[in-house]
């Protein structure tokens, strides 16, 4: 993880379940003799992530619908670290982000506020998650607004308003083509949790949250090639990309502009992810 995540070091679970007591009833001691929840189980994550947001960044009152992603803090806080070393975050000015597809959680604007002192916007198609985004920015109503994109083919327009500069861009986007894609590959990460069929229902996630047409890579080559009306008003445009096999697709999509791109990987325990940033030159 990057030196400045705080939670590099395993989870304080006494500490944590005194923060939020509703975590103790799911932790117990596993095969290693260590203190641990089960990741499989929506319920037990989310009470991890209540304890994690008001123990380590002042949160007070989280929550999501039933059914959508419920993020893992640390990753999520890895993705904002890497991007202040991208942008040289000057602390004598302060950054504004956006985050596309901001989710109900809400969590990228929220861990940027509290550990980072950012300002932030955050944008999504369903209305669901803009309404819980909205309940749960509702504490840090001064630095974060959530925006409503009523388009589904647009990422930047009509979010961005007129001469309104952000010093970057985020975005965790739709991993899947398809959705039974998306029901193979949330198999494939339960059985690596839990190898048990039960849970199969367990992991949340909406459609958009999940799979979109054509998929990640598609979905990215759309970011980049809308991004250039924007060119203006964004520094760094980021996203993640999950499928490394995809990089490849999205470098001769940012070849044919006038840009300077690069990879930044990232790792977490045995887990390795990345991004693409870019940024027009002229």
């Amino acid at each position: 993880m990057h030196l400045k995540n705080l939670h590099r070091s395993n989870y304080n679970f006494i500490e944590l379940t005194n923060t939020n007591p509703a975590l103790a009833k799911y932790v117990f001691v596993n095969d290693y003799n260590q203190e641990s929840i089960d990741f499989s189980d929506p319920h037990a994550v989310i009470e991890l992530n209540r304890a994690l947001l008001k123990h380590f960044y002042n949160v007070q009152d989280w929550t999501i619908p039933e059914g959508y992603l419920c993020p893992p803090i640390p990753g999520r806080v890895d993705y904002l670290l890497h991007i202040q070393d991208l942008i040289f975050n000057d602390t004598t000015k302060t950054i504004k982000g956006l985050d596309i597809g901001v989710g109900a959680n809400c969590i990228y604007p929220i861990l940027a506020t509290q550990q980072l002192g950012w300002n932030m916007v955050g944008s999504d198609i369903d209305e669901t998650a803009v309404k819980f985004a909205k309940q749960n920015a509702l504490q840090f109503k001064e630095k974060i607004e959530i925006r409503h994109q009523y388009s589904n083919a647009d990422i930047f327009k009509g979010v961005l308003h007129f001469n309104e500069f952000f010093d970057f861009t985020m975005c965790n986007p739709p991993f899947h083509a398809s959705e039974k894609e998306a029901t193979l590959g949330t198999l494939k990460k339960l059985n690596n949790l839990q190898n048990n069929p039960a849970f199969k229902l367990n992991f949340g996630g909406q459609a958009n949250e999940l799979w979109c047409n054509g998929g990640e890579a598609l979905f990215i080559k759309r970011m980049i090639k809308q991004s250039i009306l924007f060119k203006k008003q964004v520094g760094w445009f980021t996203c993640l990309v999950s499928k490394r096999n995809h990089l490849s697709k999205i470098y001769k999509q940012l070849e044919k502009l006038n840009v300077t791109y690069k990879t930044v990987d990232m790792t977490q325990g045995n887990k390795k992810s990345r991004f693409i940033a870019w940024k027009f030159t002229d």
